[in-house]
Formats: C-alpha cells, sequence, structure tokens
C-alpha cells in the first residue's frame, strides 16, 4: 500500500556531494517522521539522519556538520544532503518512514524503501 522510493546515489570522489531523494506514495493519510539509515557490508544498519513534522531532527555523529537533512510533508518527501563525502560514507542507504497512517489504517506502521548505493572513493 505505502512505497518509498530513493533516489540520487551514485560514485563520488573524497570530498564531493551528493543529493539523496525519497518519496513515500501511496493513500497517505500522515508520516510521523522521515529518516535515512545506511548499510556497510559486514555492518548493521545505522541511523543517518531523522526528521520529524514538527522538524525535529537527528543526526548520527559521524555525519553531524556535514549531512543535511529536510523534508517536504505536502509531497511526503525526505532529502538527503551530503557534503564533504568521505570512504567511510560508502554505502546502501534507505529511506523510512515511521508513524505512517493510511486511509485504511486503524495503526500506524513503519516503512522501508529498497536503497541506493552510495559510493565515496579515495
Amino acid at each position: 500500500q505505502v512505497q518509498l522510493v530513493e533516489s540520487g546515489g551514485g560514485l563520488v570522489q573524497a570530498g564531493g556531494s551528493l543529493r539523496l531523494s525519497c518519496a513515500a506514495s501511496g493513500s497517505i493519510l500522515n508520516i510521523n517522521a522521515m529518516g535515512w539509515y545506511r548499510q556497510a557490508p559486514g555492518k548493521q544498519r545505522e541511523l543517518v539522519a531523522r526528521i520529524t513534522t514538527g522538524r525535529s531532527i537527528n543526526y548520527a555523529d559521524s555525519v553531524k556538520g556535514r549531512f543535511t537533512i529536510s523534508r517536504d510533508n505536502a509531497k511526503n518527501a525526505v532529502y538527503l544532503q551530503m557534503n564533504s563525502l568521505k570512504p567511510g560514507d560508502t554505502a546502501v542507504y534507505y529511506c523510512n518512514a515511521d508513524g505512517v497512517l493510511t486511509l485504511l489504517s486503524v495503526r500506524t506502521a513503519d516503512y522501508w524503501g529498497q536503497g541506493t548505493q552510495v559510493t565515496v572513493s579515495s
């Protein structure tokens, strides 16, 4: 019923920038928060950044000052501007939406995108 689609990943050199986009589709009435997570091979999925409807933002310490998350509530979209990229940022980045209320919902639920690859070379 709800689908999240990420875009904007790619290959960049260290110090470069990328902008990730994610849009949620479906009969969505409300999303409490949207965020970005990433997972590198052999590592657990970790929070990168998260933003609520009220624009409360949480960043991972490793990306503070380099990444900026933003959200367009009307479009059910979230963006991640990534600057000063490092090889350690290489991972599959996943879009997340939590507290999602749809037209048929009796309770909220969480959804994940399929991921977009970000590769940062030296």
